[in-house]
């Protein structure tokens, strides 16, 4: 299962877009916080409970500075995922993110978990634009 995000259009250059990203302990501010339980992070791993879906662990596998920061399911997760993230510049001083996630799901699960996910993608992406945009 394929899942793209729309574009945020933030203004903040895409350095600085990098680095809030490329660090988990910032993912939380993106969280929607009636959604998410049990919220731990380092810098490259998070951990976390979806209300009423499931225990997500992530971890940062390799970046690609200022433009690209792949993550990888790590630890107890229902099915093996990718999240890639994509910063591109936007003159000097704004930027566009957005995520496409990738996951391993069984036609059963794919079918109850696609619409819940992509809202949940799309929640980040938007609180990134309230954040930044």
């Amino acid at each position: 299962m394929k899942i793209e995000t729309k574009k945020a259009s933030l203004n903040k250059s895409q350095n600085e877009i990098f680095e809030f990203l490329s660090d988990f302990r910032n993912f939380e501010k993106l969280m929607p916080k009636d959604k998410i339980e049990k919220w731990t992070a380092t810098s490259e791993t998070c951990s976390f409970n979806i209300s009423g879906m499931a225990d997500i662990g992530m971890k940062i596998e390799k970046t690609v500075p200022h433009s690209e920061i792949n993550i990888i399911s790590h630890g107890k997760n229902p099915f093996e995922f990718t999240l890639n993230v994509y910063i591109e510049p936007e003159g000097l001083d704004k930027s566009i993110a957005f995520f496409i996630f990738r996951g391993d799901i069984n036609p059963f699960l794919k079918m109850m978990a696609e619409k819940p996910l992509t809202n949940f993608f799309n929640m980040l992406v938007a609180k990134m634009e309230e954040i930044y945009g």
